[in-house]
């Protein structure tokens, strides 16, 4: 089922039994929960969206619909902007790992995103901050072996590397996983594959990874779910054995880059933050980044905007 939010041109998209997908910006966020059954909002998206999401949900559950809980996989601000606004909004909690906290609360700053491993997104960071939201005392902790309201029948699966308290959701009943930025299906170092929005199992967005071992422990525990389908932050939603035999591919060779601040030696965090950073590789691209990076973004528009009009 697919339905277009009137004025918004958004395209909420029904990917499994009680889960529909919302792309808003760059980011995906899932509605999880059928209409007259309490339901759950999992990651808001960038921020700015809140009137999207608001509009998606009433148009899924009807007038004055608000979930029983928001439920963060990871504070970045690509999936935790709008969470501040919509908690408010609605009056219920936001649900996090408890080593999310720090971040979330304005305790601690993620470790400083990489621009120096390869790929586009790394080139994009360059451009912009690691700002999160401060949730203050709106978030509430994932408790072990329970659900957050609103995800009956869900489980959720530590899964840090990309953030400290990066989590994933899996329902076995279906073998259906939604997994934010533990992995993609879109490959984010790629302009050409995100303007395309080419469907590929593919390493989390890059310069973020603070632990690249981590990354692939949780990928690894991801696949011994042997989850059918996928559902990320980043990507159009894939399924079927096809998408699960690539997703195991994708684990048995999974791509540690060959450079990159956190490659060799990790950040380390604990429940308070950030305890320790590697030395900053030189940046060698500052420069040549401050002279095309203007155009560079201005192609991005143009690019996308093209996209938009053949496939509108």
């Amino acid at each position: 089922m697919e339905s277009t939010l009137p004025g918004m041109g958004a395209k909420l998209t029904e990917i499994a039994d009680g889960l529909a997908v919302l792309p808003v910006g760059i980011a995906n966020v899932y509605f999880a929960g059928k209409p007259g059954s309490p339901w759950a909002l999992i990651d808001t998206g960038m921020s700015g969206k809140a009137r999207t999401i608001r509009e998606a949900a009433e148009a899924r559950f009807g007038p004055g619909a608000r979930p029983a809980s928001i439920v963060l996989t990871h504070g970045h601000a690509d999936h935790a902007g709008n969470a501040v606004e919509l908690a408010d909004l609605w009056q219920v909690p936001v649900y996090a790992h408890r080593m999310e906290f720090p971040y979330l609360t304005g305790k601690s700053k993620y470790p400083p995103a990489d621009p120096t491993t390869p790929g586009f997104m790394a080139f994009v960071t360059r451009f912009f901050g690691g700002e999160t939201v401060n949730l203050g005392s709106r978030v509430q902790p994932l408790e072990e072996g329970r659900a957050a309201p609103g995800l009956d029948g869900w489980d959720w699966h530590f899964t840090p590397g990309h953030a400290p308290g990066h989590v994933a959701f899996f329902r076995m009943s279906d073998a259906t996983l939604v997994a934010g930025d533990a992995f993609t299906t879109v490959n984010v170092d790629s302009l050409p594959d995100i303007v395309m929005k080419k469907q590929r199992i593919s390493r989390p967005p890059t310069p973020m990874n603070y632990d690249w071992r981590l990354v692939l422990e949780s990928i690894r525990k991801l696949d011994a779910l042997n989850p059918l389908t996928f559902a990320c932050g980043h990507g159009a939603p894939m399924s079927g054995a096809d998408a699960a035999e690539e997703f195991t591919w994708f684990v048995d060779h999974f791509p540690i880059p060959a450079h990159g601040r956190y490659v060799a030696e990790p950040a380390q965090t604990n429940e308070n933050g950030v305890v320790y950073l590697p030395p900053a590789p030189p940046d060698r691209l500052p420069g040549i980044a401050g002279s095309v990076g203007v155009a560079t973004l201005a192609g991005i528009m143009v690019a996308v905007a093209a996209r938009r009009r053949v496939t509108n």
